[in-house]
């Protein structure tokens, strides 16, 4: 069963969470504060990370940056605080998903396990496929509906940042923090704009009404079909 870690200073909250979650067979270990997690983030190798916001001696934001320097490790978010501002904050900086206090044990589980769903998913196998889309990873190769198509290094590279992501929100500044330097050049929130409307005009079969790659006002985009490793 997956291993994974909580970093909460709220030690009656930690416990329920690890009671909880042990019951269902995950392993879980436990950060109380910033330098706790950070160190079991040194010397462990997790498969998904959840994180409270506000930790005694630093944020679960300065965490998320620091295991996103050199980890793909799903993460959740706990906050305290539904505002929208921390939920664009989360995803800026690379979570995969949030949710907010207080929950009931079975919606953590249930986003626990939708997480982990998704990244088993796009681990598997050498080509990625979302309803009518293939793409080769090996040959680098995209097919849409049974026709080979073309794309830019930044272009592909775009839509494997979000065939990895699949039904998640993706705020623009983390996309552009993955795409920069892609062709040697900075790429700004402009180009990204001219990037998104150049590979659904590839891949949608009408750009007015798209079907894969959705806005969601205010934040950024969603890839909003499953995907599936072969």
């Amino acid at each position: 069963m997956a291993k994974l870690l909580l970093v909460e200073d709220d030690t009656t909250l930690a416990m329920g969470i690890e009671y909880s979650l042990e019951k269902e067979g995950y392993h879980i270990d436990i950060g109380r504060d910033f330098s706790q997690g950070k160190k079991l983030v040194d010397e462990n190798q997790y498969d998904l990370i959840i994180l409270d916001i506000g930790l005694p001696d630093g944020s679960g934001f300065d965490l998320c940056k620091y295991i996103r320097r050199d980890k793909t490790t799903p993460i959740i978010f706990l906050t305290a605080k539904d505002e929208e501002v921390n939920v664009v904050m989360g995803l800026d900086i690379g979570a995969d998903d949030y949710i907010t206090k207080p929950f009931r044990i079975r919606e953590l589980l249930s986003r626990i396990k939708a997480v982990l769903r998704r990244y088993d998913r796009v681990n598997q196998g050498n080509i990625l496929s979302s309803q009518d889309l293939k793409v080769h990873l090996l040959e680098s190769k995209v097919m849409v509906r049974g026709e080979h198509i073309y794309l830019t290094p930044s272009e592909y590279k775009l839509l494997i940042i979000f065939l990895n992501h699949p039904k998640q929100v993706l705020a623009r500044r983390s996309i552009l923090e993955n795409l920069w330097d892609i062709e040697g050049d900075f790429i700004d929130d402009n180009s990204l704009s001219v990037y998104i409307k150049r590979l659904r005009e590839k891949i949608e079969l009408d750009t007015s009404q798209p079907e894969y790659i959705k806005t969601i006002r205010g934040i950024g985009y969603i890839w909003d079909k499953d995907v599936r490793g072969d």
